[in-house]
């Protein structure tokens, strides 16, 4: 067993039977008091964000976390097939590991997957930035870029979108993953 010493911003621990992630370490030493660890963590499974003080004796389990580059193959139900490119394995990954990114990954893109031990996975990430087509939107009119003005788009997953007036049926644009938002037209 590890002590809290042992613990750096970015290390996954077990605590209180959840898988946590360490976002922030402070020691302190608060005048002649005894000296305490101020752990910010959050939960990898509902982002929950939880603060507690550990002495610097206190053992932790400390969690060997291994992180590969996955692609994503299609949907099964609420699980997202992926696949190792090295070895050609295939894992069903839960779509709540990919948060709200899992409305806007399209089959064929990359993921970076944190694994518990090496079979188990625990977190998810897809990339920042994906580029989709357009399947539906009503049609752009000549003039209408001159205002920041939005109006919903299908795109080729089905996921919907609010996208500039001038955005037509057809076109691709880049969208953010993390929030969902219209960030350019790719030509």
């Amino acid at each position: 067993m590890a002590t809290v010493s042992d613990l750096s911003k970015g290390n996954y621990m077990r605590y209180n039977g959840e898988v946590v992630q360490v976002e922030e370490l402070l020691h302190r030493t608060p005048g002649n008091l005894r000296a305490f660890y101020q752990i910010k963590m959050r939960n990898v499974r509902n982002g929950k964000v939880a603060e507690n003080r550990f002495r610097p004796g206190d053992e932790v389990e400390i969690l060997r976390v291994e992180t590969k580059e996955m692609q994503y193959l299609y949907s099964d139900g609420d699980s997202l097939v992926c696949m190792d490119n090295e070895t050609f394995d295939q894992i069903y990954l839960d779509k709540a590991l990919l948060g709200f990114s899992a409305a806007y990954v399209k089959e064929g893109v990359t993921l970076l997957i944190a694994f518990e031990n090496g079979t188990n996975p625990i977190t998810a990430e897809a990339p920042a930035h994906v580029v989709m087509e357009i399947t539906y939107t009503e049609p752009g009119l000549a003039g209408d870029t001159a205002t920041r003005t939005l109006k919903p788009a299908t795109l080729e997953n089905g996921a919907e979108v609010r996208v500039p007036l001038f955005i037509n049926t057809g076109e691709k644009v880049k969208i953010d993953t993390r929030t969902g938002e219209y960030i350019e037209r790719v030509k």
